[in-house]
């Protein structure tokens, strides 16, 4: 598989601005959660231990990004 492209965080407020239809996944772990003062809105929350398991809630239909620390 291929590594997958990054984008900076400026990248992803345009796009998100701009309307695109994506999914956002926060991978961050939990305790990085308690300490951030912004969340993405209608993000996924989703620890890495326990991405396996949560794979059925992540839409097929559309791209993901996945955000990390």
């Amino acid at each position: 598989m291929a590594d997958a492209p990054r984008i900076t965080v400026q990248e992803l407020k345009r796009r998100m601005d701009a309307g695109e239809d994506f999914t956002v996944i926060d991978v961050r772990n939990p305790q990085a959660w308690a300490e951030a003062n912004t969340v993405i809105p209608e993000a996924i929350r989703v620890s890495m231990d326990k991405l396996e398991e949560e794979l059925p809630r992540i839409p097929k239909s559309k791209p993901v990004v996945a955000y990390c620390t």
